[in-house]
């Protein structure tokens, strides 16, 4: 525990300005993130009489060992470098909202030549129209269903329309008047843009402009005596009003807005979202999160703002923000809003009427997902902790072992021999720090061997860290020890590439393996990292100098979670052996040619059609190929000369021979049947 005075600054040396500060431990970590109107003001509060500091402000302070600053020139500034930091570094002592699902969108790839309806879940893309976030994925299949009649805008993979493209025949959409079949030349671009132009339209909440025409085209019909078209037209206005119905009228103006509401104890806090458009609402979402640091209710609807809005623009934030309570100060928050959405935007809380009726039942679900979440929780939360203290007394540690590390290792009869590292902080998966590694030093299947040098080189990594205070060279970071990353400064505060040690190393294995893992350490110096191993068979966890094992209870919570990471060093290891695996299984010829990267492989597929036919084609015919000079020609044509001739790809199901007129099609079959093999 730090003394905060020991790295307090100097008086005079903290501008008296805007700007926002990080603490950080004796690691370099980044902890916290904050942001000040008056830098000199806001860091005074943390270093006071630590007996007048709220708790969780206490505990901060003392677990940093250092603070830096970042002057800005306005508040709005700070707000959006807070938000970027926070984003960045994810610092354990902010609030962090995690969303209790993953919620689908209804989403229009309006970046494509013919836009596609679809649902998408995760990161939003640049140039996609999102719809949403919705409960459930059949609601949106629902919607789109009915709004395929009257918007037949194409739904299908990208890979189903060039299909369709080849043969001319759409698919069954395409007949049943469900989609307007671009795929075969029924609309032009343009017109297909149009249609989903008008689907977006409706979508976001302009209704009565479609009802209004297509009654006004059906009563024209009816008069025209053309009685087909007037009753497809009805059909069409019933649909549009069943999608209208699915979500109710809950503001009349057609109001276009977001309801946030909060439920919160002193431990934890819940969001609910309700997003309005049109008067209905489209789409709801909820977080909840640890108080990790002080917060008063304005401060949680700031960080939901910033959760919300911080990767949007234009009409994705709303004009209207109806908010529980306002953040302190107002303006800057309010501005920042409006910078976004590119027009004026209102933050406030409702007074009276209609919205003020929705932001109650928006309460009321923060309250029933509060409520929820910690009846889930409370069980996890001991839980984990009972574990931790049963493997800190079976291994007669010190402290529970807030971080473990675990690692195994993997290959097929010696081949492609690999290695994973797995971390979990506070008996919790911490997949960011997931690492693999390729054995180097020796060729061949040696577990112990293997597991030494992976241990080596992990804490190579580690103890060259300290040393340097977190700055790398290019040469250390070359090679695939997981995956890349960005060159780091020791003033960027993200995680250093195996800069933290653990309180435990766990090795998939026994006896042997613990001894080499402990061998490794021993021979860098390091004694105060504890080693143990689980072995398969009993489920026996190996100590290192101990001729026999620990027995844990088979109803332990210790041996449970040790198991559980175990298992996910197991599955991480075998995902990348079979990656690195079938990536050999894939090679061919032009593997070999230097300087032929993906791009001109594929140049050269899709020009020849497939590898049968490039393997035929001469120097010249090659030479034809936009950005193949003949030099690179010469080099194909012997390479596939000093190949040794592919056996004929069999298709195991029925047994006939396949020809090569897919440029994948061997690869495939090959993987295929060895597909099931276990390292």
């Amino acid at each position: 525990m730090a003394d905060p005075s020991s790295y307090r600054p100097q008086p005079g040396q903290i501008p008296d300005s805007p700007g926002v500060y990080r603490f950080r431990d004796e690691h370099r970590r980044v902890i916290y993130v904050g942001k000040a109107k008056s830098l000199r003001q806001r860091l005074a509060n943390y270093f006071q009489d630590l007996a007048n500091l709220h708790p969780r402000t206490r505990t901060m302070v003392t677990t940093a060992a250092s603070v830096e600053w970042t002057v800005v020139s306005t508040e709005v500034e700070a707000l959006q470098l807070e938000y970027s930091w926070i984003k960045e570094y994810d610092p354990r002592f902010n609030v962090k909202y995690r969303d209790d699902k993953s919620y689908p969108y209804l989403a229009v790839t309006m970046n494509e030549e013919f836009p596609r309806v679809q649902v998408m879940r995760g990161q939003k893309k640049k140039g996609v129209r999102y719809f949403g976030p919705y409960g459930h994925a059949w609601a949106i299949r629902d919607t789109v269903d009915l709004l395929l009649r009257v918007f037949p805008v194409r739904t299908c993979s990208a890979g189903v329309f060039k299909n369709a493209a080849r043969t001319g025949r759409p698919c069954l959409l395409g007949y049943i008047g469900k989609c307007s079949a671009p795929c075969v030349g029924r609309v032009s671009p343009e017109e297909h843009r149009e249609l989903a132009e008008d689907f977006c339209d409706f979508m976001t909440g302009r209704t009565g402009t479609y009802i209004r025409r297509l009654e006004k085209d059906m009563t024209d019909a009816a008069e025209e005596m053309e009685y087909e078209r007037a009753a497809r037209l009805r059909d069409d206005i019933e649909a549009l009003r069943k999608a209208m119905e699915k979500s109710a009228v809950v503001l009349a103006d057609a109001t276009d807005a977001d309801l946030i509401a909060l439920a919160e104890d002193e431990l934890e806090a819940a969001v609910q979202i309700f997003h309005v458009r049109g008067g209905r609402v489209r789409g709801q979402r909820g977080w909840v999160t640890d108080k990790v640091e002080a917060v008063t209710s304005g401060d949680l609807v700031e960080h939901a703002l910033q959760q919300l809005y911080g990767e949007e623009r234009g009409d994705a934030v709303p004009k209207e923000v109806l908010v529980p309570a306002l953040p302190e100060p107002l303006e800057p928050v309010q501005e920042w809003l409006t910078t976004r959405r590119g027009s004026s935007v209102s933050l406030r809380i409702p007074q009276r009427g209609d919205k003020k009726a929705l932001m109650e039942t928006v309460h009321r679900n923060a309250q029933q997902a509060l409520a929820l979440h910690k009846t889930k929780r409370a069980s996890d939360l001991t839980t984990r902790s009972r574990a931790l203290e049963e493997i800190a007394g079976a291994l007669e540690l010190d402290s529970a072992p807030l971080r473990i590390e675990c690692y195994d290792i993997s290959h097929l009869q010696g081949d492609d021999v690999v290695a994973s590292m797995v971390v979990f902080e506070d008996g919790l998966a911490r997949k960011s720090e997931y690492r693999r590694f390729q054995i180097k030093g020796f060729e061949g299947q040696d577990d112990v061997r293997s597991m030494h040098e992976v241990i080596t080189r992990r804490f190579k990594r580690y103890l060259a860290a300290q040393e340097k205070s977190g700055e790398w060279s290019d040469a250390e970071l070359s090679d695939e020890d997981g995956p890349v990353e960005s060159r780091l400064t020791e003033d960027d505060g993200r995680p250093k590439r195996f800069a933290y040690p653990p309180q435990l190393v766990v090795v998939d294995g026994g006896q042997p393996q613990v001894a080499a893992a402990k061998r490794a350490l021993d021979e860098l110096g390091i004694d105060d990292i504890a080693v143990c191993g689980l072995a398969k068979r009993l489920e026996e966890v190996w100590v290192p100098d101990e001729d026999d094992p620990v027995i844990l209870p088979r109803t332990s919570e210790g041996l449970y979670l040790l198991q559980r990471v175990r298992d996910e060093a197991h599955r991480f290891a075998i995902t990348y052996q079979r990656t690195k695996r079938a990536k050999r299984f894939r090679a061919g010829p032009l593997d070999e040619v230097p300087g032929l990267g993906d791009a001109r492989k594929q140049a050269l597929i899709k020009h020849f059609g497939s590898v049968k036919r490039l393997r035929s084609a001469t120097i010249d015919q090659i030479c034809e190929v936009p950005g193949i000079g003949r030099k690179t020609a010469e080099t194909i044509v012997a390479a596939f000369a000093s190949a040794e001739p592919a056996a004929p790809a069999v298709n195991t199901a029925t047994g006939e021979i396949i020809e090569d007129e897919d440029p994948t099609a061997t690869a495939a079959v090959t993987s295929e049947g060895r597909r099931g093999q276990e390292p």
